[in-house]
Formats: structure tokens, sequence, C-alpha cells
């Protein structure tokens, strides 16, 4: 890794996280918590496999990120943040937040998408207006790996799998999902978008930052 050679705060830790990639290995640990190398590998499409290899050698050298060996059955080696890593939370929210205006006229030609990409704006956008409301859950469905926004006692928390009955299903791409999800579109106008909506529509009145019908 190669240094800027500043002596300023920014420099220092862009020394440490400022390399193609880096940073977007440690957003796949904080949003899945312990990850196989295999699903490092998954989550970070584009990525050479030396090029995987030597990153999480170099965070783990800079003491963001550990190894841990798993149990039986998994019985394999897992990568999980540290501590210090763990505070970068806020300047990935903060990256999440102002790139969100670049993805607004949806994907370029060859943007790839995960379904575990949805936690960053979901939490971003959405705030549960209804405190004392009953628990619900949102099933977001855009790729191979759904995700389930739940909504309880006034926050809203994302998680990767499936939800056994959720309250609200919506199904299609992340540019309409995410038009929705943003209060941009309601779910109806984003019907024409491909959008496919099972359960009740009204559910997103209780999170989202606009109406939605």
């Amino acid at each position: 890794m190669r240094s800027y050679g500043q002596y300023c705060s920014i420099a220092k830790a862009l020394d440490v996280v400022g390399d193609r990639w880096t940073l977007l290995i440690i957003r796949e640990l904080m949003i899945r918590g312990g990850c196989r190398y295999t699903d490092l590998k998954n989550g970070l499409p584009g990525i050479a496999t030396n090029m995987l290899s030597d990153r999480l050698r170099e965070l783990e050298a800079a003491g963001l990120v550990r190894r841990e060996d798993a149990p039986p059955p998994i019985a394999t080696t897992l990568f999980q943040l540290t501590e210090a890593a763990e505070q970068l939370h806020p300047v990935l929210d903060a990256l999440a937040q102002w790139g969100v205006q670049y993805m607004v006229d949806g994907p370029a030609a060859g943007d790839e998408f995960r379904g575990q990409w949805f936690s960053f704006p979901a939490e971003f956008f959405l705030h549960d207006r209804d405190p004392e409301g009953p628990p619900l859950s949102i099933e977001l469905r855009a790729a191979d790996s759904p995700v389930v926004v739940e909504v309880s006692g006034g926050s809203v928390r994302t998680r990767l799998g499936t939800a056994v009955a959720p309250d609200l299903v919506l199904e299609g791409s992340p540019h309409a999902i995410l038009a929705v999800m943003s209060g941009h579109l309601s779910a109806a106008e984003a019907v024409p978008m491909g959008l496919r909506v099972s359960g009740d529509a009204g559910a997103l009145r209780r999170v989202v930052p606009g109406p939605a019908d």
C-alpha cells in the first residue's frame, strides 16, 4: 500500500482505506458480518482473486480485519471486522447518502447488483413514523439475495434473507424498488417500471419519506 506522504488526517486515513476495493470489502463485512472468502468474492463482482487476497492481507495488517475459524458444520475461515473498522460505519453512511444522487437515473450498462446493497439506502431513507404500531416486514426482491426490512418500535433494520409472512413484497429492478423506498414514486407509479407488489402497499406509508400508495 502506497502512502500519500502527507501529515494530514485525511491523507493518513486514505493511506489505510483509500485503495481500490478496500471500502467495498469493508461494506460487505459491515452488512453481512463474518464472511467466508467465497461470500466476499460473490459480493464484490469484478474483483480479481489475487486483488481480494491482497486487500484482505492489507486490512489485517492495518488491524481492520481479523480471521477466525468457524466451528463445524461450517469449519472454514471467516473474515470479521475489528472494532477499529466498525468505526468507519458513519463514513460509509455518509458515502451512501451522497452517492444515491448518482443512482436516480438507474444503473449504467453492465452495472451489477446484490440484494444486500439495499441496506445502506434503506436505512438512510426509511423511518418508523408509528413507533407504537405493530411490527411489520417488507421483503425486497431484486436479486438472488432478498432483503427484509423490519420495522418495530421506532426502528428500521434490514437483514438478508426472507420473511415468514411479510406484510409487503416488492419485486422488480433495483431502480424501481429504490424509487419507491426513497419516496420518489409510489408503488402504483413504479408498476410500469416492472415492479410487482404483493400484500399491503399501504405499509409503505409508515416508513417512506413521502406519500406512497
